[in-house]
């Protein structure tokens, strides 16, 4: 029982003298913090021997990290417009140290989140509410990005990107937009419905223009006494046939009439005829 004694203060001091142990994951970096000062050197990932007493590791996240922000921002109109942002922002491992040293833990709203606003302020207000809805949206979003990196450089805190998620217009303004795209697709649908009925008249005039070129070449292809022989040529073809005919003909041109035809000839003009 005395031994115990002797070796209970022992174990005691045993277990407070043994050192604790952390883990520091991937994705992130460890900062020792002994006495209340932070060290220089930024740990990595892996298993991490520590006194208890007099030291701690301080985790700070290195991947990128999704911010999102509900705000209203400002246009050149002086609309203000509600939105939902993220932003996506690293820390570099090297800077973390001087990262605690400087502006602490709570670097996201102490930092981050006051440079974003200004940030935004400032660039949205040089832009229209509807430039939001277009693709003046992504030089929005660059701009706001390089402001922030510009202030933030020198922290340690790298912007990745502003993405604005979602843009809600006022409603007099959002009618306004409908209506004007309304309108301009009203315009469309007209101007191709007048470049269909242009193409038609295109094509009947160039139809018109190739008939009459038709035309006009056989009218200067016929002469008088090719029209005289082409007449000749039909009517001895039609004299082969062995149905009766009579030839009316005023000189210059037979005329042949089948008398096996429903055709009513009066007296008159078969007297006037001639063979």
């Amino acid at each position: 029982m005395k031994k115990l004694l002797y070796l209970l203060p022992v174990l005691l001091a045993a277990t407070f003298l043994l050192p604790s142990c952390t883990v520091i994951r991937q994705g992130e970096v460890g900062v020792k913090r002994t006495f209340g000062k932070y060290k220089d050197q930024p740990y990595t990932e892996g298993l991490k021997i520590f006194n208890p007493f007099v030291t701690t590791f301080v985790r700070v996240p290195t991947q990128t990290n999704n911010l999102e922000v509900s705000l209203n921002i400002p246009s050149r109109e002086g609309l203000t417009i509600q939105s939902e942002v993220s932003i996506l922002y690293n820390v570099v491992p090297r800077k973390a140290p001087d990262l605690l040293r400087n502006i602490g833990r709570n670097y996201e709203s102490s930092v981050i989140l006051p440079v974003f606003r200004s940030a935004v302020a400032d660039v949205t207000s040089r832009f229209d509410a509807k430039d939001m809805h277009t693709g003046e949206r992504g030089v929005i979003e660059v701009a706001i990005r390089d402001q922030m990196t510009k202030l933030l450089q020198d922290k340690g805190i790298i912007i990745e990107a502003v993405l604005l998620k979602s843009i809600i217009l006022p409603r007099s303004l959002s009618r306004a937009i409908e209506e004007k795209l309304e309108a301009e697709q009203a315009a469309q649908r007209m101007e191709f419905v007048l470049q269909e009925a242009r193409r038609e008249a295109e094509r009947k005039r160039i139809e018109a223009e190739g008939v009459r070129d038709a035309q006009n070449i056989i009218a200067q292809g016929l002469s008088p006494i090719l029209v005289q022989y082409k007449s000749i040529e039909a009517f001895l073809e039609l004299a082969k046939s062995s149905n009766a005919k009579v030839i009316i003909s005023d000189g210059k041109m037979p005329m042949m009439i089948d008398m096996g035809a429903e055709t009513k000839t009066t007296p008159a003009s078969l007297n006037t005829g001639r063979n």
